[in-house]
C-alpha cells in the first residue's frame, strides 16, 4: 500500500489486500483510510487535536480529553492483570466454540475481544516478550480459523454478491 502525507503528517493510507486471514483475495480487495483529525487540524492551522474546533466554541478538549486521560488511566494503571488473563482465555474459547458452531461472525467479535484485551495486557507490561509472541500467534490462529469459517459460510451460499461485483466491471 501507499501513505498520503500533508504537511508532515500522514493523513490517508492506500491498501491493497490480497489475502486475508491465509485466504487469497479474488478480486484483490482495496481499502482507503484517513485520519480525519488530521485533516482537519491541517484545514484549521492547529498543531494539537485538543486545539480543533468541534463546533462554535466548544474544542476537541471540550469534548475527549476527560475520556483520553480516564481510558489512559485504565489501560495503564487500573486494569486488572488478573482478570484481563482469564478475559482472553475467555474470549477465546467462546471463538473457538462459535467457529465450531458455525457462527464466523460473532466468533470474528470474540478475535477481537482477544486482540483488545492482549493490547490491555501489553499497555500494562503483564506480558513479557516471549509471552507476548505467543499471544499474537494466538489471535492470529483464531482471527485465521474465522477467515477459513466465513469463507466457508459464503461459500455455501455461492458467493451471493460475487456475481453483483463481475457484473459492476
Amino acid at each position: 500500500g501507499w501513505e498520503v502525507w500533508l504537511n508532515g503528517m500522514e493523513v490517508t493510507q492506500f491498501t491493497y489486500f490480497q489475502e486475508v486471514g491465509s485466504l487469497k483475495c479474488q478480486p484483490i480487495t482495496g481499502e482507503i483510510t484517513y485520519g480525519l483529525e488530521r485533516i482537519a487540524m491541517y484545514l484549521q492551522g492547529v498543531e494539537s487535536v485538543y486545539d480543533l474546533q468541534w463546533t462554535d466554541g466548544i474544542t476537541y478538549r471540550d469534548v475527549f480529553h476527560q475520556n483520553e486521560v480516564e481510558q489512559s488511566a485504565y489501560n495503564f494503571e487500573h486494569a486488572d492483570v488478573a482478570v484481563l488473563f482469564r478475559h482472553f482465555d475467555d474470549h477465546e474459547r467462546a471463538a473457538l466454540r462459535l467457529i465450531e458452531a458455525g457462527l464466523a461472525l460473532p466468533a470474528y467479535e470474540r478475535v477481537l475481544d482477544c486482540s483488545h484485551t492482549f493490547n490491555l495486557l501489553d499497555a500494562r507490561g503483564a506480558i513479557s516478550v516471549t509471552e507476548r509472541a505467543a499471544y499474537i500467534g494466538r489471535v492470529r490462529k483464531l482471527a485465521r480459523a474465522v477467515a477459513q469459517a466465513y469463507y466457508e459460510s459464503r461459500e455455501r451460499l455461492g458467493f451471493p454478491m460475487l456475481e453483483t461485483v463481475r457484473d459492476a466491471a
